[in-house]
Parts: C-alpha cells; sequence; structure tokens
C-alpha cells in the first residue's frame, strides 16, 4: 500500500516524497526529537521485576485518578441489558398501579405490586491497536504509554462498578485477548498485558481485529476501540459532503455497533500534525520500516497540517455517521479528564 505521497506544493523542482500525516514519523533530529529520549520505555519490560514495577506505576497513577464524579459518570452512562424481576409486596397508596401483579393479588386477597431491579453486570472490552504506530510520541509519553493509562482508568472504574473488565489487544488482527472478569486482580492483569505486549513487527489491520472481537463477543458489551485509526481502512478526507467508500474497516466497525456499545477513542500526536519548518526532514514509517525524504518548508508544513485536520474531521464524521460518538485524545492529554467530559458530553445527548 502507498505509504507515501507527493506534497500539494509545486513550487519546488522535483519534491521529495512527502509523508501522510499519522503513523509515518520524523526520524531522530536533535536532543529532543529522538526515540532515545523514551528508551527503556518504548519496549515491552522484559524483565518481571520490571514489568511488576511498570503494573505498579500504571495502577497507582491511574487509581487515584477513578474519582467518585468519574464513577458516577461511568454508572450514569453505561447501563446493564435491562431490568429484571426482582419480589413482590403489598400495594402502597401512591405505587404504580401498572406494576400490580394480578395473579398474585387474586391469591393473596389484596393487591401486590411487583418490583424489579436494574441488571447493572456489564462486560467492558477495550480493544486496544498496540500496532508499531503506537511506538511514538513527540512529548513526555508515548502514544502507547497513553493507551496503557486509558485502558488502567477505563478497566478501574468498570471493576469499581462491580463490571467485568477484559482487554484484546489489536494488530494485525487479535493478538491477545483476555476474557472479562471481575476483581481487582483482573485490573491489574489488563494493565500487565498491555504492557508486556512486544509491538515489534506489528503492522495494522483493524478491519480483521475487529470483525474477530464481533464474532468472539456473544453477549452484549460496551467496547472500547481505542486506536489512532492509521489505517488504510479508515483514511477518509473530511471535505467532501459524500459518504466514504464502505471498506472492510468501515462494515466491521458498523457491524460491531449494531450490537454493541461502541466508544472509539482517536489518539493522536501533536507531531503528526504540527511539523516544524525545519528543512530536510527524514520520515520513517514504524510498521514497514520504509523510509522518506521531505523538504518541510513553511508551505510544506501548513500542507501536513490540513491534510491531517481534513483527516481528522472526516474520521470523526465517518464515526458520527455510524452512529457513535468519538473521544479523540492527544498523547499528552489527561485521560480521566478526557474521560469524564465525554461521559458528561453523553448524558446531556441522552
Amino acid at each position: 500500500m502507498p505509504l507515501f505521497r507527493r506534497s500539494e506544493d509545486r513550487s519546488d523542482a522535483a519534491p521529495p516524497a512527502q509523508p501522510r500525516p499519522g503513523r509515518t514519523a520524523p526520524a531522530p533530529s536533535g536532543p529532543d526529537r529522538s526515540r532515545d529520549r523514551h528508551r527503556g520505555r518504548d519496549e515491552a519490560p522484559s524483565d518481571p521485576t520490571e514489568l511488576l514495577r511498570a503494573v505498579r506505576r500504571i495502577q497507582l497513577r491511574t487509581a487515584h485518578k477513578v474519582t467518585e464524579a468519574l464513577a458516577s459518570e461511568y454508572h450514569s452512562i453505561f447501563r446493564g441489558q435491562g431490568i429484571e424481576f426482582e419480589e413482590v409486596r403489598p400495594y402502597t397508596p401512591g405505587d404504580d398501579v401498572r406494576q400490580i401483579d394480578w395473579n398474585v393479588s387474586a391469591r393473596m386477597g389484596e393487591p401486590y405490586i411487583k418490583l424489579f431491579r436494574e441488571e447493572r453486570e456489564l462486560s467492558v472490552i477495550v480493544a486496544a491497536d498496540l500496532s508499531a504506530s503506537q511506538e511514538f510520541g513527540s512529548t513526555t509519553r508515548l502514544k502507547r504509554e497513553q493507551i496503557a493509562e486509558l485502558v488502567a482508568t477505563v478497566a478501574l472504574s468498570a471493576i469499581a462498578n462491580g463490571d467485568r473488565a477484559g482487554v484484546t489487544i489489536l494488530g494485525e488482527g487479535i493478538e491477545r485477548h483476555v476474557p472479562p472478569r471481575r476483581g481487582p486482580k483482573q485490573a491489574l492483569r489488563v494493565i500487565r498485558e498491555i504492557l508486556a505486549f512486544d509491538a515489534a513487527g506489528c503492522g495494522t489491520d483493524l478491519a480483521a481485529g475487529i470483525d474477530q472481537l464481533r464474532r468472539m463477543l456473544r453477549k452484549r458489551s460496551v467496547v472500547v476501540l481505542v486506536s489512532d485509526f492509521l489505517d488504510d481502512g479508515f483514511m477518509v478526507d473530511g471535505t467532501s459532503d459524500e459518504p466514504p467508500r464502505d471498506t472492510p474497516a468501515i462494515r466491521a466497525l458498523r457491524l460491531l455497533r449494531r450490537r454493541h456499545d461502541v466508544v472509539p477513542v482517536i489518539v493522536v500526536d501533536r507531531r503528526e500534525r504540527d511539523l516544524p519548518p525545519l528543512g530536510l526532514v527524514e520520515f520513517r514509517d514504524r510498521e514497514s520500516g520504509r523510509v522518506a525524504l521531505m523538504e518541510a518548508t513553511r508551505s510544506r508544513s501548513r500542507a501536513f497540517a490540513e491534510a491531517a485536520d481534513r483527516r481528522r474531521s472526516g474520521l470523526v464524521t465517518l464515526m458520527r455517521r455510524i452512529g457513535i460518538e468519538p473521544i479523540v485524545l492527544a498523547s499528552d492529554d489527561d485521560v480521566a479528564a478526557a474521560l469524564t467530559r465525554y461521559f458528561a458530553r453523553r448524558r446531556r445527548a441522552r
């Protein structure tokens, strides 16, 4: 598949190939733009003791963010599959007459009403794209580290509400699946699976992963789909009023949405949009290893940002057409604050 395209700026003769905004990233350039400053964190911890420490760091950092406000917003947004009968009791003035159980009332000689309770138990699956494009970050953390914190926050929120939480790691399909369960140990396991996964050589096939997940889930669930969506199936242009072509990835997402409550989280990094005019820049695709050079002039930096804006706008519009409201999460955003805003927005819409 084409990874690079030429710039819209035709002012220079024979311009070098321009990478499309997204999966490609500038190669190390200068003291603060190198992957080396993340060294020791951007690869999966190989030592069990180091892995355990990393899990505990994530757990401790996110536990205090699962505040009462976030938990209550979560509880009000995500509900069980319905209500179930609990018991009957004698009718008292003010009760809803529609709930009178006439069979019991006839046997007892006085009116009784049915009591129901909400079926609260939910299965929450965080489907996290951990392909190699997540091993990029231009701020204090990689996109992968932000995904780990998001997964931990969602899992802890679900378990704090008595729901079951699990994780599915996506790459070239489903790479790993942890079925949803309850309890604090499950939250730690979910975090450990995210941190321990080695994305080396892992490409992106979201269509296959989403479709496999849909076939795997037998019970209606909340699916938090976390990805940068840098996949050809989701490469849409936000300038057109026409619906995007129906790719396998879009069809898979639409089918998943029919049965499950889908919450897409689009993880972005500012350097995937804002490219400074640095002169000649080398870009390397983290999944294929391909390299391209671009003369980062001011005009091309503007074109780079405009293309990224069009793509992001098109992706958000696409998801809204499917009937799902996405979260756009930057790699340096506060995860708990972003989730709280999203829950409040959904509650107001409801």
